[in-house]
């Protein structure tokens, strides 16, 4: 990667809802932030209030887009629970409290490298910003969205043209785990022929984002077919809640890459990340936990682990 990683910090800001309309089964909304809107970079994530005094944590949703000289801001929600259901539920004219932009954004790859940007669900919807700069940039860019099953998709022009990839990536695969849009199978079946396509160009660079199960898959299958030294960038924003560090639902083990005396560390995705090296991750630990519906053990090695047979606690 030649371009250092830098962001400026989140302001808020009294959000107008401009627009408001169903995309699949998700709702694209476009929020009037223009500092907001002057900072954002692809990968960052937007913390929305969602209007009830009973929830006092934000919901965080990925940047769609950002349109500096509109001032707008578009996410897109997947009504999944009460907070985000009241955030589908807005509507032209609603305001929104939003903080944004929040959280560390895709690095990009030296001009002109190839890339492959990967998106499993909603997990599409930062995807076809990236995909622009990145074309920008000079790199061939295929996109590959998929979802279990097509009334869960994104990012393809099959379910909607303005959130599409189609006309901004080279090429885009589609597929679906039962096989009713696109090519049947996950994302990560079609993603060893794209990569050897786009390896006759140079390395490619790999961005996905979507549930950490797919990441991972990700992750292994670009080792596998490119090698021990290729490079996967994850947004690992599926556990993310409040969006600012407060609830610490989102806490993953974390390595530090350029540095092999320090340990792991149990960081927050959504201050530390959410868009990680996918070789920091600590997969063996990720998952592991069935008690935490699938969430991350703390390792042994990691800073402030338990220590096996001491007594106490507080």
């Amino acid at each position: 990667m030649s371009s250092p990683v830098s962001w400026p910090a989140g302001v808020q800001e009294a959000a107008e809802v401009v627009s408001a309309r169903p995309v699949g089964a998700y709702t694209h909304l476009v929020l009037r932030a223009p500092e907001a809107a002057r900072r954002a970079q692809p990968g960052q994530f937007v913390a929305c209030g969602t209007g009830d005094s009973g929830m006092l944590l934000r919901r965080s949703l990925s940047l769609h887009a950002a349109d500096p000289e509109a001032g707008t801001l578009e996410v897109v929600v997947a009504a999944a629970g009460p907070g985000t259901r009241l955030l589908a539920a807005k509507r032209p004219g609603d305001v929104v409290s939003t903080t944004a932009p929040l959280g560390r954004p895709f690095p990009l790859p030296a001009p002109g490298t190839p890339a492959v940007v990967i998106g499993g669900g909603y997990g599409a919807a930062p995807l076809p910003w990236l995909a622009r700069v990145l074309t920008t940039g000079g790199s061939r860019v295929v996109g590959i969205v998929g979802a279990a099953s097509a009334d869960r998709l994104l990012g393809t022009s099959a379910v909607d043209d303005a959130t599409a990839l189609d006309g901004i990536a080279d090429a885009v695969v589609v597929t679906t785990d039962d096989g009713s849009l696109g090519a049947p199978g996950r994302v990560t079946d079609a993603l060893p022929e794209v990569l050897l396509e786009l390896s006759e160009l140079g390395e490619p660079a790999v961005y996905a984002c979507g549930p950490m199960p797919m990441l991972r898959s990700v992750h292994t299958t670009t080792r596998e077919v490119l090698g021990e030294r290729a490079q996967t960038w994850l947004a690992v924003e599926e556990s993310m809640a409040c969006g600012v560090g407060v609830c610490m639902t989102c806490v993953l083990p974390v390595v530090d890459l350029d540095d092999d005396d320090t340990p792991t560390r149990m960081l927050r995705a959504c201050t530390a990340g959410p868009v990680f090296d996918g070789d920091a991750l600590r997969w063996d630990a990720i998952g592991a936990a069935p008690h935490l519906r699938g969430g991350a053990l703390v390792p042994d090695d990691a800073v402030g682990a338990p220590v096996v047979g001491r007594a106490g606690g507080h």
